[in-house]
């Protein structure tokens, strides 16, 4: 899986995509058993190893969504230690949604607003669209396009709730591990056949 990450991310990059998120972990993988967090908790010492001296030559930037607050210290250091190497890239933002679910981020975005309403600094009567998408976790990343559901699974499981209103999905059979460029080609190719409407005429 991390490998895919790297394969997609780098030629997403070459393509002059702007952004990419990838669900790393969600807030319901964050209740499973310890066993089976804790190995995800790894993963990014491997994937960074492995890959930060390629994305940096590359000009890919690593962010992330959700609370990485909440994982292992040792785990937070090495995914600061990554956007903090790469914050000058101003190729593709690589964005790891990790602690991450589309439901707690609009809840996390409520609790923003109401505390500044609260305090003033907000009346009500002015929070619109706009308004709650600056208080979202995605603030600074461009609108989502398009949305990739790989493995065959045909369902959203909590991924980017409001930032997907308008965007196109995609739901491919390949499985992750197996996704690549030609792959990523492909959709992309699928992506460009629709009509774009956001809820209008053509």
């Amino acid at each position: 899986g991390t490998k895919a990450i790297r394969r997609v991310a780098l030629e997403a990059n070459k393509l002059g995509v702007k952004a990419m998120t990838v669900y790393a972990i969600s807030t319901e993988n964050f209740k499973r058993e310890a066993n089976e967090v804790n190995y995800i908790f790894k993963l990014p010492e491997e994937f960074f190893s492995k890959y930060i001296k390629e994305l940096i030559d590359n000009n890919v930037q690593i962010l992330t969504i959700g609370h990485l607050e909440l994982a292992p210290e040792s785990t937070q250091k090495i995914i600061k230690r990554a956007i903090d190497d790469t914050k000058n890239n101003t190729g593709l933002k690589l964005v790891f949604a990790f602690i991450y679910g589309g439901r707690d981020e609009i809840v996390y975005a409520t609790k923003r607003i109401a505390q500044e309403v609260k305090e003033g600094k907000l009346a009500i009567d002015d929070i619109n669209e706009e308004v709650f998408e600056s208080h979202l976790m995605t603030a600074n990343l461009p609108p989502v396009d398009l949305m990739i559901r790989s493995s065959g699974e045909v369902r959203l499981s909590n991924f980017l709730l409001w930032q997907l209103s308008y965007a196109e999905f995609i739901f491919d059979d390949t499985l992750w591990p197996d996704f690549d460029e030609n792959v990523l080609h492909r959709d992309i190719y699928i992506y460009q056949q629709r009509s774009r409407r956001f809820g209008g005429g053509k």
